[in-house]
C-alpha cells in the first residue's frame, strides 16, 4: 500500500501540473514559450522564483550539511542579498533596455560573435551538467522508494520524469513555467514546515525549544572565524554575492523568467522581494537540518555516512506515512521546479544563440512553431542520455566533481559580462574563447592545489571570484586599445 500511494500522489501532483499547462497553454504561441508575452505579474513571478532558487539538491543538502557545517551556510544566503541589489540595478536595466530574450545576446551586441557563442556555450554546459545532476538526485530517491519495488529499469524511470516535464512545457513554455512554479513553491515550503512541526511534536517540544535545543547543540552556529577555511565568514558572504550574481543575473533560466514581467520596475520589484524571501527560507532549512539530526540522536537513529541520506532515510523509514508523503510532494516540487526551467531556458538558448533566431526571422509561425517543439524535445533528449550517464558512473564523488567543474563555467560569464558592462574597451573577439577555457582551467588547478601552495587555505565558493578574475585579467589582455565605445 506505502508504494501504491507514491505512485498515487506522483500521478496526482503530475496532473496538477498539467492542468495549469493547459489553463496556462490556450492561445500560447512563440512568444508566450520564450517571453510570456511580458505579461506576468510580478508578485506571482517573485514567489515562484522561491521554488526555482531551491532544486532538489537543496531540499536534500542543506539539511545534511548542518550536522558538519551548522548554519555557516547562512552567510552565503546574505550575501545573496547584495547579489540581487546588483541584477536589480545593474544587469536588469540593461537587459530590459535592449529588450532581450537570450541575455546571451548581449555579449554579441557588445563585442561580436565570437564572444556570444561562447557565452552561451558555457551557460548551454553547464546547465545541461547542473539540470541533470539535480534530476539525478531526485530521480534516485524516486527509483529506491518508488520503481525498485516494482522492478522498473533507472532509465525507464528517468524517461518518464523528463517525459512528464517535456509534455506540460512544451507548448507554452515559460508563461506555463511562471504559474507551476507558484503552485511548487508552495508544496515545497508546505512539506518544509510541516516536517518541522511533527519533528518537534515527536520531541514533545515546541517550535521555540527546538530551538534552543538546536542552539545548545551547537548547530545554530553562523560564523566560522578560521580565514583557512572553506566555510571562513567572510569568503561566504563574498561567494554568496557573486554566486548570485552568475547563477541568477548571468543564468539564462533565471532570467527568462525575470524577464517576463510587464516592465523593468516590476521586474526590480521581483528580484527584491526574492532576494529578502530567500532569507528565511533558507534559515527553515537550516533549522530543518538540526531538527533532523536532533531527532536522529534522540531516537538512536545511526545517522548514514552521506549527509544527502539524512532527510530521506528519517522521512520515509522513521517519521511515519503521512510525512513521508509531504517529503516526497516537496521533493518532486522541488525538482519539477528546477527541471522545468532548465529545460525551457536550455530550449531557448538553443535556439536563439546557437540555431540563430535572426536566420529564423524568415519562417512563418507555424515552422518556427515546429522548429520551436524539435528543439525542446532534443534538449529533453539530451538531458534523459546525461542523467543515465550519471547512473552508469556510479560514483558520487565523480559526479560531484562533474558538478564543481560545471560551476566553473560561470567564472568566464562574470568576467565576460563585467567587462563588458565596467568597461568601454572592444576585444580581439577570435581571442575570447582561448581566455574563456583558460581561465576556468587555472581555477581548477589552483583550488586543487591550494592546500600545498598557500599555507592550508582551502577554497570554497569564492573560487568563482578568482575565475571571474583571470577572466577579466584576459579580456584586458587582449582588448582592443584604438577601438572603444
Amino acid at each position: 500500500m506505502f508504494h501504491h500511494l507514491f505512485v498515487a500522489v506522483f500521478i496526482l501532483y503530475t496532473l496538477s501540473l498539467f492542468a495549469v499547462a493547459w489553463i496556462t497553454s490556450r492561445k500560447a504561441n512563440n512568444e508566450s514559450y520564450f517571453t510570456g508575452n511580458r505579461k506576468s505579474p510580478w508578485p506571482v513571478v517573485a514567489y515562484g522564483m522561491i521554488g526555482a532558487s531551491l532544486s532538489g539538491v537543496t531540499f536534500i543538502s542543506i539539511p545534511g550539511w548542518v550536522g558538519s557545517t551548522q548554519f555557516t551556510y547562512l552567510m552565503v544566503v546574505l550575501g545573496y542579498l547584495v547579489g540581487y541589489l546588483v541584477i536589480t540595478y545593474v544587469l536588469l536595466p540593461i537587459y530590459y533596455k535592449l529588450k532581450l530574450v537570450s541575455i546571451y545576446t548581449y555579449l554579441e551586441q557588445r563585442f561580436g560573435y565570437y564572444s556570444y557563442k561562447t557565452g552561451a556555450s558555457f551557460f548551454l554546459l553547464s546547465r545541461t551538467i547542473g539540470a541533470s545532476f539535480r534530476m539525478f538526485l531526485v530521480i534516485n530517491v524516486l527509483q529506491l522508494f518508488i520503481f525498485d519495488h516494482w522492478n522498473i529499469p533507472f532509465f525507464v524511470n528517468t524517461l518518464i520524469f523528463v517525459v512528464l516535464i517535456t509534455l506540460y512545457t512544451f507548448k507554452a513554455g515559460i508563461k506555463t513555467i511562471v504559474w507551476t512554479d507558484l503552485l511548487q513553491t508552495t508544496f515545497m515550503l508546505l512539506s518544509l514546515v510541516i516536517t518541522l512541526v511533527v519533528i518537534s511534536g515527536d520531541l514533545q517540544l515546541n517550535l521555540l525549544q527546538l530551538w534552543q535545543k538546536a542552539s545548545n547543540a551547537g548547530y545554530t552556529r553562523v560564523f566560522d572565524f578560521d580565514w583557512r577555511s572553506d566555510r571562513f565568514y567572510l569568503k561566504q558572504f563574498f561567494s554568496g554575492i557573486f554566486i548570485t550574481i552568475v547563477m541568477t543575473g548571468l543564468d539564462q533560466d533565471m532570467m527568462q523568467k525575470n524577464l517576463t514581467c510587464r516592465n523593468l520596475k516590476d521586474a526590480q520589484k521581483n528580484m527584491l522581494t526574492l532576494g529578502v524571501s530567500l532569507i528565511p527560507v533558507n534559515l527553515l532549512f537550516l533549522f530543518l537540518g538540526a531538527a533532523l539530526y536532533l531527532y536522529a540522536h534522540n531516537f538512536g537513529i545511526a545517522i548514514p555516512t552521506l549527509s544527502d541520506d539524512l532527510f530521506p532515510l528519517l522521512a520515509m523509514n522513521h517519521l511515519g506515512p503521512v510525512l513521508a508523503v509531504v517529503f516526497l510532494i516537496g521533493l518532486i516540487a522541488a525538482a519539477y521546479s528546477s527541471a522545468d526551467g532548465a529545460i525551457t531556458a536550455l530550449t531557448t538558448s538553443f535556439i536563439y544563440d546557437i540555431l540563430g533566431r535572426k536566420n529564423q526571422e524568415g519562417l512563418d509561425q507555424k515552422k518556427q512553431q515546429h522548429l520551436r517543439y524539435r528543439s525542446h524535445f532534443f534538449i529533453s533528449t539530451i538531458i534523459v542520455l546525461v542523467i543515465v550517464v550519471f547512473r552508469e558512473i556510479n560514483d558520487q564523488a565523480v559526479i560531484a566533481r562533474l558538478f564543481t567543474i560545471a560551476g566553473y563555467t560561470y567564472g568566464p560569464l562574470l568576467g565576460l559580462f563585467s567587462f563588458g558592462i565596467f568597461t568601454k574597451n572592444q576585444l580581439n573577439d577570435k581571442f575570447v574563447p582561448l581566455v574563456a577555457i583558460s581561465a576556468p582551467l587555472l581555477s581548477y588547478v589552483l583550488s586543487t592545489n591550494a592546500d600545498r601552495w598557500l599555507n592550508g587555505y582551502k577554497f570554497g565558493f569564492e573560487i568563482l571570484i578568482v575565475n571571474g578574475l583571470l577572466t577579466l585579467i584576459g579580456l584586458f589582455l587582449i582588448r582592443n586599445k584604438n577601438n572603444n565605445l
